[in-house]
């Protein structure tokens, strides 16, 4: 089972008590293995109120908390039964599973949000041969000459040209050969 990220509705103004009462409710139920992260997508803004700068905090998506799941019956009940928590988007009736977040679209989210995604349990090794699946050097095979894992990149180097020409990627860029 992987976890995957999915985006849990709420009662308007309920995002905070909602993170909350879920981290708590997965602590009394023993679920840390099986529900992970819990975020209310906010974003900082800088309004003027007579004269005088003030930052605040706006949710980003009103109604809505981002929650990383194992999606078991067990994590979908401890979810779905949290007070003020209203659903799943995405799923079709109140019995069916959520369709989680695709990658693309949580890390984007993340990004945004200075959350990044850490893809730590990457099994690729130095020296390995990989082939770029995209971007310009799409298609191009080369060996792994360095990986940093906290930046999600690795420096692999592909033959152009009848030279080794080190080309900085991200992991979702390339594939085991």
């Amino acid at each position: 089972m992987e976890k995957n990220w999915y985006v849990v509705h709420t009662y308007s103004g309920y995002e905070n008590k909602v993170k909350t009462n879920l981290e708590k409710r997965v602590e009394t139920m023993g679920m840390q293995d099986k529900i992970f992260r819990v975020i209310v997508p906010e974003e900082e803004e800088t309004d003027f109120k007579n004269g005088k700068k003030k930052t605040v905090k706006r949710k980003v998506f009103p109604g809505y908390v981002l929650v990383e799941i194992i999606m078991t019956d067990d994590s979908w009940y401890v979810v779905r039964n949290t007070p003020g928590v209203t659903g799943f988007v995405g799923s079709a009736g109140s019995g069916s599973k959520p369709t989680p977040l695709l990658p693309e679209e949580i890390n984007s989210i993340l990004k945004t949000l200075g959350v990044e995604e850490k893809r730590i349990d990457i099994d690729f090794e130095l020296g390995e041969t990989v082939r770029v699946k995209e971007g310009p050097f799409a298609n191009f095979t080369g060996s792994i000459e360095d990986i940093d894992k906290d930046k999600g990149k690795l420096k692999v180097l592909v033959n152009m040209f009848g030279r080794d020409t080190p080309v900085e990627l991200e992991f979702t860029q390339i594939d085991k050969l």
